[in-house]
């Protein structure tokens, strides 16, 4: 694994533990647990229409959590920062974690919030409608930051996204350059107001269309219209920009008058485009 990855990975220790990772993701678990409920349905529904559905499930996810899990799948050492309620759904959360081989011991439990629920609506071309309530997530802060910054300190890679406060993120993010940790930045849900300091303090600033459109006014449609885009973005100070597009596959721009790589995607047909976003990061590392 370590002889694949672009960059040869750390190794962090959780809190008081000597265990060694290859990643330390500090992330929300946001819209997830077992709370996490999905309905699928012909097309999906119009303003104050009711229409029949015909599968329905519950489960685990979240962006952080879905790239943490991902990351130990393919074989990497990873842990997790979040906070989850002190609740049923909490408990499942953190069990999952440990079932699929991620570290636990920077997950927080709130007795005073529930733990983050989201609800997913797919129709039949893959496409999605998600409404998500953040509850605990919000609530993951600096105070769980400092107990975990001795895993923070010994880790290579850190991957933030926005789905816990962005004062929290920022803060990780500043941490991890303090430190020498190399950041990945998924700016989702994405803000237009974003604070300068995550473009500069992004070694891998990772976005799709949508999300580079609301961030540099310019729609993006094409190839071309990605370039100019993932351009705007290095001027901004990011390091190297990954700007993905769905069914066209994604764009790399890693320096300022650099080339633009386009990696294309193979056609598939779409079964649900949910998690898909959550992994693009993961295969510029491993690749």
């Amino acid at each position: 694994m370590k002889a694949r990855c672009r960059q040869q990975v750390g190794q962090p220790a959780v809190i008081n533990c000597l265990v060694n990772f290859d990643h330390l993701f500090i992330s929300a678990v946001n819209s997830s647990s077992a709370s996490c409920r999905e309905l699928q349905a012909p097309r999906l529904p119009k303003a104050g229409e009711t229409i029949h559905g015909h599968k329905f499930f519950t489960g685990f996810g979240g962006k952080g959590a879905n790239q943490c899990i991902q990351a130990a799948k393919l074989g990497a050492k990873t842990a997790m920062v979040a906070k989850v309620g002190k609740d049923f759904f909490g408990d499942s959360y953190i069990q999952n974690f440990k079932d699929n081989g991620v570290h636990t011991e920077c997950v927080f439990q709130a007795s005073d919030a529930a733990t983050g629920a989201a609800s997913i609506i797919v129709n039949d071309a893959g496409e999605n409608a998600i409404v998500i309530v953040a509850g605990a997530n919000m609530l993951l802060g600096t105070a769980e930051l400092k107990v975990a910054l001795p895993a923070l300190r010994r880790t290579e890679v850190l991957l933030c996204q926005l789905e816990i406060s962005p004062e929290c993120t920022l803060q990780a993010l500043r941490m991890a350059r303090q430190h020498h940790v190399k950041t990945i930045f998924n700016p989702a849900p994405a803000v237009p107001d974003l604070d300068p300091d995550f473009y500069t303090l992004s070694d891998v600033f990772c976005c799709n269309e949508s999300e580079a459109e609301l961030l540099t006014g310019s729609p993006v449609a094409t190839v071309e219209d990605a370039h100019r885009s993932s351009q705007e973005l290095l001027r901004r100070g990011c390091g190297t920009v990954i700007l993905t597009m769905g069914a066209r596959g994604c764009v790399v721009l890693e320096a300022q008058g650099a080339a633009l790589c386009h990696v294309q995607a193979p056609a598939v047909k779409a079964v649900d485009t949910t998690v898909s976003e959550s992994e693009g990061e993961l295969s510029w590392w491993f690749r």
